[in-house]
């Protein structure tokens, strides 16, 4: 999965950040029992957190079967959109379709996915029995060694297909340098996106996907109401982060990010690296999420640090009210751009914007989410894709109030036959984050 801006921004400040504040830290918190141990927690964790426990009681993971038919259902795209074969590396879509996970580097490892035809695997010579031991859909295995093109292997494999003119979709994260080697040896072939096919498929989410996805939220609304007990006079952005990275980890939660923005930092969409402490009347943006199985969560609650003031108070409930109209137009057959149009309109009637002007709503509504934490499609201005049963999408509108304040209120949501579902629960109040 590619490392989208949050994310980096919360590795970042993870990096920058170093231990919990000490006002957390056990009374006995001398230089020896610092010392690090192998079995050890990797900080002093407040009792709270140190007491959570896995959530991961009867998750049931993605089968072959599943994977199978979604390969047929990009099988039927292809021949829909005149695609003879895609061309995928490492990643979640290569994960999706095959279940295989390898990561990137210098060498092509490329699976080749024909609409007629046996799935096939490129591989360099030396990984064979390592990548022999983790592909199962397929037999074909196909090396090559250091001395020879890949990307002559994998016009092989196009040719035993049957093969040799027309289009193949390259899968929208794979290399230039790939796509590139490929077309140097099949100039017959034009090389297309395969998006049709790979966001056709991945947008529509199964029973099992929607299922991960609710567990990795439920883990991250429990992290949530953990993390926000701990609120303390003086601690840093970086205090916050660590106690709800550990939260997530001990409740089973996979590839934490946390991103807080506290006081005038909250107005950063995706946070400030400056330094920042919690101090009385506060706005305490959090906006953090987890994977299970693979599949993300990705939820923003803000609140304040004591008594809200009038002025905050006014903002929260805005924003509230857009997350709300948003949701209400993310009905089945009206467009994604119509769910940006509902949640900007409450801002922009309030006298914020327009558009995109900050003090505002400075990005889009919401992005799909499901494999990857951003992926296809979103409710942004102009979007005419209409909405159907089993799409995913994040509901955040926010107000940013550059200097003053931030407001963001974020609930993933999926689309059903009978309207919008929330996979955890929103907001009631600036005062009360959690219902």
């Amino acid at each position: 999965m590619s490392l989208d801006r949050r994310r980096f921004t919360g590795l970042l400040a993870g990096a920058l950040g170093g231990a919990l504040d000490d006002t957390m830290l056990p009374s006995d918190n001398s230089a020896a029992t610092r010392e690090p141990h192998p079995s050890a927690d990797p900080c002093h964790l407040p009792p709270t957190v140190a007491a959570l426990k896995p959530m991961l009681d009867g998750v049931m993971p993605i089968g072959d079967e599943e994977r199978q038919v979604r390969m047929e259902k990009a099988r039927r795209l292809m021949t829909d959109h005149g695609i003879a074969a895609l061309l995928i590396e490492p990643g979640s879509s290569m994960s999706y379709f095959t279940g295989m996970e390898w990561g990137l580097s210098e060498r092509p490892f490329v699976a080749v996915l024909p609409a007629k035809g046996e799935l096939a695997f490129v591989c360099p010579g030396f990984e064979e029995a390592r990548a022999r031991e983790r592909i199962k859909l397929t037999n074909d295995v196909r090396v090559w060694q250091e001395d020879e093109s890949p990307y002559q292997v994998i016009a092989g494999i196009l040719r035993d297909r049957g093969i040799t003119a027309g289009a193949v979709g390259v899968e929208e994260r794979c290399r230039f340098f790939i796509m590139d080697g490929v077309r140097q040896v099949t100039p017959a072939l034009s090389l297309v996106s395969a998006d049709p096919v790979t966001a056709g498929c991945r947008m529509i989410k199964s029973a099992t996907e929607l299922a991960l996805m609710q567990r990795a939220n439920d883990i991250t609304m429990a992290a949530l109401r953990v993390s926000f007990t701990l609120f303390r006079e003086g601690m840093t952005q970086y205090d916050l982060q660590e106690i709800q990275s550990q939260a997530l980890t001990r409740l089973g939660g996979n590839d934490p990010w946390v991103l807080v923005g506290l006081g005038t930092a909250s107005a950063f969409p995706h946070g400030s690296v400056k330094p920042q402490q919690l101090h009385a009347g506060d706005i305490v943006l959090v906006d953090t999420g987890c994977a299970v199985q693979g599949y993300q969560a990705d939820i923003t609650k803000t609140t304040v640090f004591g008594k809200p003031t009038a002025r905050q108070t006014e903002i929260w409930n805005l924003e509230r009210r857009s997350q709300d109209a948003a949701f209400a137009a993310a009905r089945v057959g009206a467009t994604a751009g119509s769910v940006d149009d509902a949640a900007r309109k409450v801002i922009t009637d309030a006298g914020f914007g327009p558009g995109y002007k900050v003090p505002g709503l400075p990005h889009r509504t919401g992005h799909g989410i499901g494999m990857d934490g951003h992926e296809w499609t979103n409710f942004v201005k102009g979007n005419p894709t209409l909405l159907a049963p089993g799409m995913c999408f994040s509901d955040e509108p926010m107000i940013a109030i550059y200097g003053e304040f931030g407001i963001r209120l974020e609930d993933c949501l999926y689309i059903t036959e009978q309207g919008p579902r929330f996979f955890s629960p929103q907001s009631p109040a600036i005062d009360r984050p959690f219902a």
